[in-house]
């Protein structure tokens, strides 16, 4: 495979990783009654995480470490900036895998449609509503003030970037 897909598999990794790291967040702030698809969906990005580690091995490269900590894009004091958060984590890790989906074949380009799908029907969950083309960069803004775009930074930007 190109130097292309390993480089959106590693970026894919750091969005897990951010994902990952969120989620603690968002377990930490949800409401009770939304708790138990925190933790469903903290697990699912835990094992795509884990599976993404294995796939950037096998395609010669070294896996992105997590960052120790990463910036939250906004503050999160309560359930509802929770779901806001939720909904946000989902959507950048669905614009990463849409750039892996682009770079990938095979059953690589499979999983990576199959976690973009995941992650758009979350941010759906999350949020109340969808977008027309999930993990496009050309969608409008996210409501946070930062384009979708914006996705394919997360996780790379530890500590001092966004999350």
């Amino acid at each position: 495979m190109s130097a292309g897909t390993q480089k959106a598999a590693q970026a894919a990794l750091a969005a897990e990783h951010a994902a990952v790291y969120g989620y603690g967040v968002v377990g930490g702030r949800v409401a009770a009654g939304r708790r138990a698809e925190a933790t469903a969906a903290y697990h699912a990005h835990r094992a795509r995480r884990d599976a993404l580690v294995r796939t950037v091995r096998g395609l010669g490269g070294e896996p992105v470490a997590a960052q120790p900590a990463y910036a939250l894009p906004f503050a999160v004091p309560d359930p509802a900036a929770a779901l806001r958060l939720a909904a946000v984590l989902e959507d950048r890790v669905a614009g990463v895998y849409s750039d892996l989906v682009r770079a990938a074949e095979g059953p690589l380009r499979r999983e990576a449609a199959d976690a973009l799908r995941e992650a758009a029907i979350r941010a759906v969950r999350w949020r109340g509503s969808g977008v027309p083309f999930p993990g496009l960069a050309e969608r409008a803004a996210d409501g946070t003030g930062t384009k979708a775009g914006a996705a394919a930074n997360a996780g790379s930007g530890a500590k001092n970037g966004p999350m």
